[in-house]
């Protein structure tokens, strides 16, 4: 089989720089869906489905490449249905980060990856989740200013100062945190005999 062309179904600054750890050739296609909840009660099936779609409509345009997609949904302990998304404001942030305080914060990461002309399809959910240490509001003030993570579900960056809030982390993959579950896609690429390393 010859290599299929790479698209990754995305405009993320983060994915992009995850994907370049792969050393791998490829290019980025905005998929531009609505991502928002179409009446999802868990994380694991948003996150699933925005995947799905950011791939599907991207993978339709180019049917001979090897397309991904990902989108990831955050949500606190016990409140699978309840999610957290983007701040956006400061003073989202600010109220994000005071209600993360001393709790768990779960993250869903959904992966798809398709290939229209051999069939293939496969999408997943991966999960990470981080335990936030007791944050006063001086330091979430510093933090966001520093930070300016006002783009990131949960208000924080943790390949950046966002790693100063926790108390500790559980995964198997930390790219899952970011955003794109790195161990995950390279099996997936490597059943299409892509060499990783």
């Amino acid at each position: 089989m010859n290599q299929p062309d790479i698209i990754l179904a995305s405009s993320s600054q983060t994915r992009q720089d995850l994907m370049n750890r792969l050393k791998l050739q490829y290019r980025c296609v905005s998929p531009d869906i609505d991502e928002s909840s179409q009446g999802e009660t868990h994380a694991d099936d948003l996150a699933q489905r925005l995947a799905f779609e950011k791939a599907n409509v991207i993978a339709k345009q180019f049917p001979h490449a090897l397309v991904i997609g990902s989108d990831q949904v955050a949500w606190r302990e016990h409140q699978p249905d309840i999610f957290i998304g983007k701040p956006l404001t400061v003073d989202n942030a600010i109220t994000q980060l005071q209600q993360n305080s001393g709790k768990t914060v779960y993250f869903s990461t959904g992966l798809s990856v398709q290939h229209v002309a051999s069939g293939f399809e496969q999408t997943l959910v991966e999960h990470y989740q981080v335990k936030f240490r007791e944050l006063s509001d001086p330091e979430i003030q510093r933090y966001i200013e520093k930070d300016q993570p006002l783009h990131c579900a949960g208000s924080f960056k943790c390949e950046s100062l966002g790693i100063t809030l926790f108390e500790h982390m559980i995964g198997q993959d930390q790219t899952t945190l970011m955003g794109l579950p790195l161990i995950q896609l390279c099996k997936i690429l490597r059943q299409f005999h892509i060499q990783i390393p």
